[in-house]
């Protein structure tokens, strides 16, 4: 289905350049970029400002540090190996337990100690990195997803993807991993996309390769309705992100860890637009109202409660899935 310019600006859909041009180049300075895209500073920061974040075990950084990875995994039952730079994530490995001769990855399949380090010499080259450039492997606590999530996930962690402009959170979806995104929670990988209603913290239904679905494609459990726990305390942390790098145009990566509650995973400073395609509602119309006010408050809750009630349910009406199909198809 082919959809007019005109078409796209009625239902408020943020394109790339739009998104470029109009929110990330004037409202996020380049010097504070590496504030977010090195997860290490990230995690350093949220540290600091008290915000949980998964627990670092250790930092590679040279190709002779290589040979302490076994000695970083004493002990270690599970954990993950992932690019300091990376990015949809590209080098993540995730190892759920020991098997003998090696350890179980999310997938199921064994991998012994010198293929993971290996991949760890591969981290360092630069091979999963931004850019290409030479980075570092970090080796941190793996997220054991909260029990909501149980029947709505396959082989890996959901996480909750926050759109914060201004300091205010203006579109949430939650990424569903699936067997054909091999565990990760990233939408072009496969993942189920569902939107949620800012005001309720319910699911609304989610969008999987294009089309509408209303069941997990490998669990068969509905995907609608799910009341996320703690959502106003989620609202909250995504606001308090702005203020801990200083960009008003952010994506805000959270998980719900069964025993820690909510963890910052990461921060984005060029955070992609399937967001609309999961809640089927274009960004435009809500970067407009904030545009719009006058003054933002100070107060972490106070913006969390704004975007409560600026966005509650409802508020805005779904197109049809036939023209978000058209502008997915578009914009790929």
């Amino acid at each position: 289905m082919l959809i007019s310019p005109r078409k796209l600006r009625e239902l408020g859909i943020v394109g790339m350049n739009q998104r470029n041009g109009e929110y990330i180049m004037p409202c996020n300075p380049r010097r504070l970029f590496p504030l977010v895209d090195d997860k290490l500073a990230t995690k350093r920061l949220a540290e600091a400002a008290g915000i949980a974040v998964p627990q670092l075990y250790g930092v590679i950084r040279t190709e002779r540090q290589v040979r302490e990875l076994g000695a970083m995994l004493k002990g270690r039952e599970d954990f993950v190996i992932k690019p300091a730079h990376g990015s949809g994530g590209a080098g993540i490995v995730v190892v759920t337990d020991r098997r003998p001769g090696g350890f179980r990855r999310s997938n199921g399949r064994i991998v012994t100690r010198e293929a993971l380090e290996h991949h760890v010499s591969n981290i360092l080259s630069g091979m999963h990195s931004l850019g290409g450039a030479p980075d570092q492997a970090l080796i941190e606590q793996r997220v054991r997803f909260a029990p909501v999530f149980e029947k709505l996930t396959y082989g890996g962690v959901p996480d909750i993807r926050s759109i914060v402009f201004r300091g205010v959170p203006v579109m949430a979806m939650v990424r569903l991993p699936t067997q054909q995104s091999d565990g990760k929670a990233n939408l072009h990988q496969g993942a189920v996309g569902a939107g949620i209603a800012l005001a309720s913290g319910r699911t609304l239904s989610g969008v999987w390769r294009e089309r509408l679905v209303h069941h997990h494609p490998d669990t068969g459990m509905e995907i609608a309705g799910l009341a996320i726990p703690g959502w106003d305390r989620l609202m909250v942390l995504a606001a308090r992100c702005q203020e801990l790098v200083g960009l008003d145009y952010l994506g805000v990566d959270v998980v719900l860890d069964a025993e820690r509650g909510p963890l910052v995973l990461e921060l984005n400073a060029r955070p992609g637009l399937s967001i609309q395609l999961a809640n089927r509602k274009g960004l435009a119309h809500r970067l407009d109202r904030i545009k719009a006010l006058a003054a933002i408050p100070d107060q972490a809750e106070e913006r969390a409660a704004l975007a409560m009630r600026l966005f509650a349910d409802g508020a805005e009406e779904c197109e049809t899935t036939a023209v978000w199909r058209g502008w997915w198809r578009r914009s790929a």
